[in-house]
């Protein structure tokens, strides 16, 4: 069962100008295209080719760099695209808004929490929020393709909202000011794609 590259919901330009077309071309059709690829390399012929990209990333022999670097790259990606969207921003609402007040103490302190992850994460990697079996959330940062659903990763749970901080995610529009674009990301959250991911994996 090869993987096969997500489309997105919404056009190149879409997110603009929160992220410029040019680099989502980039991003989703040569990044992610070569994750998926090479993934599919690294699992042929082994006995982990049927299992979904969720079981791989909870089973991950972690000295395998092949897959464990173009599977987290897979599985990271096809989580980002998702949420966002050009009807994003605000603020979320619900069983959603509740549970981030109960565990930051507000919408403004979980925004700082994930922009300070998101922004300290030292070189590539990524900023997340995860959801604990019971609905406790939490904000933690991983390196390079790396994510929580991994073995001794940290901040465990299952990610419901990644944000990139590779420089290919931003260099073209950004270039250093990593921050500039961390903001620029609660433009277009899709809140009702991070509900679901929490209704699902609390």
């Amino acid at each position: 069962m090869a993987f096969e590259l997500p489309q997105l919901d919404y056009s190149h330009d879409a997110l603009e100008p929160h992220i410029d077309a040019r680099t989502m071309e980039i991003h989703h059709g040569k990044h992610h295209a070569g994750y998926t690829a090479k993934l599919n390399a690294a699992l042929e012929g082994t006995d982990k080719e049927n299992k979904s990209i969720k079981e791989l990333m909870l089973t991950m022999d972690m000295s395998n760099g092949a897959l464990r670097n173009n599977g987290g790259g897979y599985f990271n990606h096809c989580l980002f695209w998702k949420v966002m969207s050009p009807n994003g921003g605000g603020n979320p609402s619900g069983s959603l808004a509740e549970a981030i007040d109960r565990d930051f103490g507000s919408f403004e302190a979980f925004k700082t929490a994930f922009s300070n992850a998101a922004a300290t994460q030292f070189g590539s990697g990524w900023a997340w929020l995860c959801v604990h079996d019971g609905g406790k959330l939490e904000v933690c940062s991983s390196a390079n393709q790396d994510n929580p659903l991994m073995p001794g990763i940290g901040c465990g749970g299952t990610p419901i909202l990644g944000l990139d901080v590779w420089e290919h995610a931003y260099y073209l529009n950004y270039q250093n000011r990593r921050p500039d674009y961390i903001g620029a990301f609660f433009n277009v959250i899709n809140w009702d794609e991070v509900q679901s991911g929490f209704d699902a994996n609390k």
